[in-house]
Parts: structure tokens; sequence; C-alpha cells
């Protein structure tokens, strides 16, 4: 008998997605993707129970600097997300690249009203906004995508230009033109795919630790990710963090 909380995959989907059961309803339970920022529900007869497989593919160091005289200050990011097992794993991803990093989770829709006083407080470099959203084919529309345009078209109100904040924004299967329109700096998904849950902390730290004079070999940097340029894209810019020397200390950076 399954219950909440287990690790199950679809027969009918081939077992290709892992998820784990968050709700049942009679016979109809409802799943969240573990590494695929993915919502579903199925039929309980579909389902076979799984061991949790945790994906530590995108684990390894982005980046090893010379730290024998210099030192190091990476851009610090705010992460907004809708899904608090979405952000702890980006939030664990962030501390493995000793980056600082606040996260936040909200109900997509409020994410507008909080950004502001959130980068206020927080002073990022870099905004990361992400959480579920879903193209639906057959009426051209999307579930979540004005929502992440409206927060990014706030923002763009008081930060501009992309090197006044870098934005990462976007789902599964958002609509990457307007979100690129409305000056999100990278944004998913150009192919209308579903996103590995760490892909946009991967873009956020990529950025975060390249320096602030050189500019970001966007190819490279989403080959890093796990979906590639299927999943996100964006626009060249410089990176956001500052080299100093003499170095003091043995601390990380």
């Amino acid at each position: 008998m399954f219950k909440i909380g287990d690790y199950v995959t679809r027969k009918k989907y081939n077992n290709d997605i892992i998820f784990k059961i968050t709700k049942i309803n009679d016979n109809i339970v409802y799943l969240t993707g573990v590494d695929l920022r993915l919502y579903a529900d199925s039929n309980i007869e579909d389902l076979i129970p799984c061991n949790k497989c945790t994906d530590k593919g995108n684990n390894n160091k982005l980046r090893n600097l010379d730290t024998n005289n210099y030192f190091y200050i990476p851009g610090t990011i705010l992460h907004l997300d809708t899904d608090t097992d979405y952000l702890n794993k980006c939030l664990k991803y962030y501390k493995k690249q000793n980056i600082k990093a606040y996260g936040y989770c909200y109900k997509i829709e409020e994410f507008k009203d909080h950004v502001l006083d959130l980068l206020n407080t927080c002073d990022p470099s870099i905004l990361v906004i992400t959480g579920h959203d879903a193209y639906y084919k057959k009426t051209n529309t999307y579930k979540n995508s004005k929502y992440f345009i409206e927060t990014v078209k706030e923002v763009r109100k008081y930060y501009k230009k992309h090197q006044d904040l870098i934005i990462i924004a976007g789902a599964c299967q958002s609509d990457y033109k307007n979100l690129i329109l409305a000056k999100s700096t990278f944004a998913s998904s150009p192919k209308h795919i579903n996103i590995h849950a760490l892909d946009p902390a991967i873009l956020a730290c990529s950025i975060a630790l390249l320096e602030q004079s050189e500019k970001a070999n966007i190819l490279s940097i989403l080959e890093k990710t796990k979906c590639g340029s299927d999943g996100f894209g964006g626009v060249i810019t410089n990176g956001v963090m500052f080299v100093g020397f003499p170095r003091k200390d043995n601390n990380e950076y």
C-alpha cells in the first residue's frame, strides 16, 4: 500500500521519472518529480515502488580557484521558489559551491509582491525565480509563465541592466521568448522541456564564480546544466565575482 512520501515510477511511461507521493485521493495519486521540476498525477494501479535515486551528477565543484595569492568574493544569490524540496536542493548546492545564498518559498503569484523587499534586504548580484510551470500545446498557453514575466518586469523597473542584477527565471516548459524579452538574463525553456531541479542553481553559481571583467561563455555554461540549451538559454553577460590581492588567510575563497 502506497503512502505519502513514498518514491514511485509510472508503468505507463516506462518508469522514466522518479516521483515522490505528495497526496493520495481515493485511487488518484499526486506526484512531484525527485530531480525534474514536474508535478503529475496517476492512477494508483499504474505506480510501482522504487528506491530514492539521488542525482549526484551535478554536485562537483564548478571552478577551482588559485588561492595562493588572490582572494575571491563570489556573487550573492537570492533564490525564490514555489517548492520547498527543490529550494532546499538548490540551497545545499550553493553551500557546496561555497556561495552565499538566501532562499525563500512563496506561491508563484506572490513573487512580485515580495521580490523588491527581498532584494533590498539581501542585496544579491543574482536573482533566481523558479518553481513549476507547464506549456499547453493545444492552446499555446502557459500555466505560470505570466507570473515569472510579471516579476522580472517589476524588478527591471529598478535594476534596468543585466549587469545591475543577473536574473534567472522560469521552470519546466516556461515561455522562454517572453522571459528574455522581459529582460531575464537566463530563462527556460527554449524547447518546452522539463528542467532539472538544479539547473537554475548551476547557472547562478556559474555566473557567481565568474570575474566581473570576464564575459560568460554562454555555450560552456549551458553545457554544465543537466538539460543544456534545450532547457535554458540566455544573453551574454559578464560575471559578478570580485578578485583581490593579497590574500591573508586560507579560507575557501
